[in-house]
């Protein structure tokens, strides 16, 4: 039998396996990379300590869910967004572009509302938790909004081991096929 096997398409069968499988491999070690990271952005969340708002994206990467203070000297823009409340309601996060003095812009979520008006806050000191994006949610609200949903680690997705599972799964799909394609071959030549 195995001298009736095409050698080209075999060659190409394995090699496109043995690829899915070193990504599946690769899938599952994202997985524990992912944890890692999670486990440690929920340690940095409980320090209380304040940190300056980040210079650069690997600083923002380093400082995710820490408490941040900045001092907004001039508001650029304002927009609403879709966000939950520290209730659990649905609604609009009231987001305001800001200068700091140092010339850095940083988006604050200032807080929670039901209404789409943008309000009329003008800047100042802001303390909030530093949030993928970077942005800055506000903590305590700014404006006489209500409290957002604080920024959780935990709402990070992990889903590499998912990944993993459909790059096994497509491997073995590929060496079912051709197996089954081999048969039929092989039957057609006896």
């Amino acid at each position: 039998m195995l001298r009736r096997l095409p050698i080209i398409p075999t060659i190409i069968v394995l090699a496109a396996v043995a690829t899915m499988v070193a990504l599946g491999i690769w899938q599952l070690g994202r997985a524990d990379e992912k944890a890692a990271l999670i486990a440690h952005y929920e340690a940095v969340s409980a320090d209380g300590s304040l940190v300056d708002w980040p210079r650069d994206e690997a600083e923002a990467s380093e400082n995710l869910y820490r408490l941040a203070f900045v001092d907004c000297v001039e508001v650029l823009s304002r927009r609403t967004t879709a966000a939950t409340s520290s209730e659990g309601q649905k609604g609009l996060a009231q987001v305001a572009t800001c200068r700091l003095a140092n010339g850095a812009e940083v988006e604050i979520a200032l807080g929670f509302t039901r209404e789409p008006v943008e309000g009329d806050w003008q800047g100042g000191e802001v303390e909030g938790i530093i949030a993928p994006g970077p942005r800055l949610v506000a903590m305590p609200p700014q404006a006489g909004l209500q409290p957002l949903a604080a920024p959780d680690p935990r709402d990070l997705p992990n889903n590499h081991l998912a990944y993993a599972g459909q790059w096994f799964f497509f491997a073995l799909t590929a060496l079912v096929i051709y197996w089954i394609a081999i048969r039929k071959r092989i039957k057609q030549q006896a």
